[in-house]
């Protein structure tokens, strides 16, 4: 009939995932259904489909995705400013939820919530990035800072600025943390190095490492449970 506008064959289609997610909830929809969803909002003409399932091939997962550079999602994923901060938003309301649990309680008592935190935020890096978790006395949590973001395989960190980052703080132990973009979590000659260098300078004004957890795709290793520490 003259004057009728078909509707876009994906509009039921959105209508359709909208309800499979609201009565099968997440675990009912396969990642780049998820993914659809999150991206309806910030195109809201466009079938999605294909763009997200060829955002999980470029960037090796739903979590990659989340994790990748907002450049990145623009050059090599061809999305807009819009879609890629729904993306970075969904990635800083699940880490600031995860790193809330983590601070309601000590840290050495709540280790599977530090673990799920730091996978999340750190993982899917692509550069090396060094984090320490500053602790007091009873082992909660202070403060959780970055303090090296570096290349692909080295960050380096030196023990003055530790010491006296911790001294402002007055932290009584410590966690470091960094990732490998390799993937393998299993710590280097270096790695081992640095760790030795910065335990030594804060048992000069008493403070302990509790331990060095290093982040990987294939996991994470903990020096302390690999008795390095």
């Amino acid at each position: 009939m003259t004057g009728t506008k078909t509707k876009p064959h994906y509009t039921g289609h959105r209508d359709r995932l909208r309800q499979r997610f609201l009565s099968a909830g997440p675990d009912g929809l396969a990642d780049y259904e998820l993914l659809e969803l999150l991206l309806f909002g910030a195109i809201p003409r466009r079938d999605v489909k294909p763009l997200a399932k060829q955002l999980l091939d470029e960037f090796g997962g739903f979590a990659g995705v989340l994790a990748a550079d907002p450049a990145h999602l623009e050059q090599r994923g061809g999305l807009g400013p819009s879609a890629v901060v729904a993306l970075k938003a969904v990635q800083a309301a699940a880490e600031r939820m995860l790193r809330q649990q983590v601070a309601e309680r000590p840290v050495l008592g709540g280790w599977e919530q530090l673990m799920a935190y730091l996978r999340l935020a750190m993982q899917d890096q692509t550069t090396e990035q060094v984090r320490l978790l500053f602790l007091d006395k009873k082992n909660a949590l202070i403060a959780d800072e970055v303090m090296q973001q570096g290349t692909v395989d080295q960050a380096p960190v030196y023990p003055r600025e530790v010491v006296k980052r911790v001294l402002e703080l007055g932290a009584t132990a410590i966690i470091l943390v960094h990732n490998h973009p390799s993937g393998d979590p299993q710590p280097s000659e270096a790695d081992i190095a640095m760790t030795h260098q910065i335990a030594l300078a804060l048992s000069s004004v008493d403070v302990v490492i509790h331990d060095h957890v290093i982040i990987g795709r294939a996991g994470q290793a903990s020096f302390r449970g690999l008795g390095l520490l």
